[in-house]
């Protein structure tokens, strides 16, 4: 199987990237408060998917897949406030994340949706 249509396994690749992109970060107050806000949101999308495969019902699957949507777009947004703050000097690097993030985005709004579709 290929590793980009592996969900959990880019989660995982994810996370692991936010984990260096925040390690490498601003040394301030407010590179190290935004650092740790990108850090639990960027690394809970993996934890909330491995949750969800074991949903107790479809609708705890649903649920739990919004939570892995949400915890995205707040990461989403952290790295547009990291950006435009100038708290991480590598333009490339924050590129690189908002464009995985953003791609994770749009798997789980269609995987969401379908999973919605598919429990009524």
């Amino acid at each position: 199987m290929e590793r980009k249509y592996d969900l959990e396994a880019r989660l995982i690749d994810f996370a692991a990237a936010i984990i260096s992109f925040t390690d490498s970060m601003v040394n301030s107050k407010a590179g190290n408060h935004m650092a740790n806000q990108l850090l639990r949101s960027g690394t809970s999308p993996a934890l909330n998917y491995g949750e969800a495969q074991s949903g107790e019902s479809r609708k705890d699957f649903i649920h739990k897949m919004k939570v892995v949507l949400k915890e995205l777009r707040e990461s989403g947004v952290a790295i547009k406030i990291v950006e435009k703050a100038k708290l991480h000097l590598d333009q490339n690097a924050i590129e690189v994340i908002q464009n995985e993030c953003n791609q994770l985005i749009s798997i789980f709004v269609k995987s969401v949706g379908t999973a919605e579709r598919n429990n009524n």
